[in-house]
């Protein structure tokens, strides 16, 4: 799925970051003291998510950066967690982006199969906190 290393990335071992529940918690639900309200557009109506980021996460990128290939892979869907990458990410740290069409649907889970990557797996490493999303 992922092309070849960026030129900045050459040599890096992968990190691939999980976004929900790893990066951010986000809600449908209103929520005390968002920090991003994202509008998305959910089959027609346009739909508020509610977002809290992990404390920390914008340093934890800049630092991770300088040492890994960052890769965000998600089970969300892309018209979501596109744009609040975007946000979380402004300066485009990570070189590849992962959505849910990028899953596996199996036993009604999206798994990322991470051999699709194009990395060899002893160079990669991945941040979920759902083991079932990498059970390949």
């Amino acid at each position: 799925i992922l092309g070849p290393q960026k030129r900045n990335d050459i040599g890096k071992k992968t990190l691939v970051l999980d976004l929900d529940e790893t990066l951010v918690h986000s809600s449908f639900k209103p929520i005390d003291k968002p920090d991003i309200i994202l509008p998305v557009d959910i089959e027609g109506n346009i739909c508020k998510i509610y977002i809290l980021i992990r404390p920390g996460v914008q340093q934890f990128l800049h630092k991770m950066h300088k040492y890994y290939e960052l890769v965000i892979y998600t089970a969300s869907l892309s018209k979501y967690a596109d744009p609040l990458v975007s946000m979380l990410d402004p300066g485009n740290l990570c070189s590849y982006r992962l959505f849910r069409e990028h899953c596996t649907l199996v036993n009604n889970a999206f798994v990322k199969d991470l051999t699709w990557l194009g990395r060899l797996m002893k160079n990669v490493i991945i941040v979920d906190n759902s083991p079932i999303a990498y059970m390949f």
